[in-house]
């Protein structure tokens, strides 16, 4: 295990030495390679260094035990060694959980979708609830978010929603959201008090520059129409409103919350792209990301990745079986809870099925 440590920081070092030569700075390919893998040692060589600190307390306090003749101090030092026993094996296991290989797509900005799925227009409040949900957890983390396209209903819920939200690390800790929500609650117009059952879909995707992925104009088919819903008088009259199909794929984006064409078709193709880009990540690996269909679901009330059930004032994740009794601080965006379990849920199985020896 030593060496492998010694290993770590010793190219930890190499990575600096080599990023202060002149030829290397100029060279930005190289450098921005570099850099990238510096940083992500960075976190590493911290927790190497603590550890380094615990194994000079576990050594003082095994010296303390063969001197040492006071019973008090004695019982002390045992104390400290399974404690330092204890912190050293965490950091060994923080340490390996930082040297796992890392999502490609983690850093990246993403797009959320949200569809009402099972349940009518307590489905679609239900959507418009989650909405919210991740615009309040957006603002927590400083991220800037943009409504790409809406379709609303009449009593304040939402069909379908598509945001964009820019920010680092967005997709590493929003992924998650992906799947079947279900709610279980006493609609606003349900008279009996009766709790009922729906559901919303959620589909979280990296999103992807406009560089990074090429696409032909030519298979491309793009349809204009007047926009529905709210948005003032010009949205109402004008054609605003665009579709966009991808012929080889049969791919259609609608954007219509925009005023002018040009507005709606930018947000139309940003959302093109990152579908198009998730396409090509299923391709490359089937472990990172599942196909649109499956990681959505059909909406049906039997799927689920996380139930929120009011009337008990509870948020349970089936993937993980947490469960958190603050719905009302959840649904204003106090997710991290859940996050983070489910961000060490998946490392510990990653770790697990690891080569990575010490």
């Amino acid at each position: 295990m030593q060496d492998k440590l010694k290993e770590i920081e010793d190219r930890y070092s190499e990575l600096s030495e080599m990023m202060a030569q002149p030829d290397v700075a100029s060279d930005f390919s190289q450098m921005q390679k570099l850099a990238k893998e510096h940083s992500d040692l960075e976190g590493v060589i911290i927790l190497i260094k603590q550890y380094r600190q615990v194994q000079k307390n576990l050594q003082d306090s095994e010296t303390l035990l063969t001197e040492e003749t006071d019973s008090d101090l004695i019982q002390m030092a045992k104390d400290d060694l399974e404690n330092q026993n204890q912190e050293a094996s965490n950091l060994i296991e923080s340490i390996k959980f930082n040297l796992l290989p890392k999502d490609p797509d983690e850093d990246r900005s993403a797009i959320v979708e949200i569809r009402a799925g099972a349940g009518g227009e307590e489905a679609s409040l239900f959507a418009a609830n989650l909405l919210r949900l991740y615009t309040r957890y957006a603002q927590r983390n400083g991220w800037k978010t943009d409504i790409l396209n809406t379709n609303a209903t009449g009593l304040g819920g939402i069909k379908e929603a598509i945001i964009e939200i820019k920010g680092l690390g967005v997709f590493k800790k929003l992924k998650y959201e992906s799947g079947v929500h279900r709610v279980q609650r006493v609609p606003s117009t349900e008279s009996g008090g009766r709790v009922h059952t729906s559901t919303a879909t959620i589909a979280v995707l990296p999103e992807v520059e406009e560089f990074e992925i090429d696409i032909n104009q030519s298979d491309l088919r793009i349809d204009t129409f007047r926009a529905s819903g709210n948005g003032g008088q010009n949205v109402q009259k004008l054609e605003t409103a665009i579709r966009i199909t991808h012929l080889p794929t049969g791919l259609a984006v609608i954007c219509q919350d925009e005023r002018s064409q040009q507005q709606n078709r930018i947000k139309a193709m940003t959302v093109l792209r990152t579908r198009l880009y998730e396409i090509e990540r299923q391709k490359k690996d089937a472990e990172l990301a599942h196909q649109r269909k499956t990681q959505v679901g059909t909406g049906d009330r039997s799927e689920k990745i996380r139930t929120y059930n009011f009337p008990q004032n509870r948020v349970t994740d089936h993937r993980i079986g947490i469960t958190a009794h603050n719905i009302e601080e959840f649904m204003e965006g106090n997710i991290d809870e859940i996050i983070e379990a489910l961000e060490t849920s998946e490392k510990q199985k990653i770790l697990e099925t690891s080569t990575l020896n010490f």
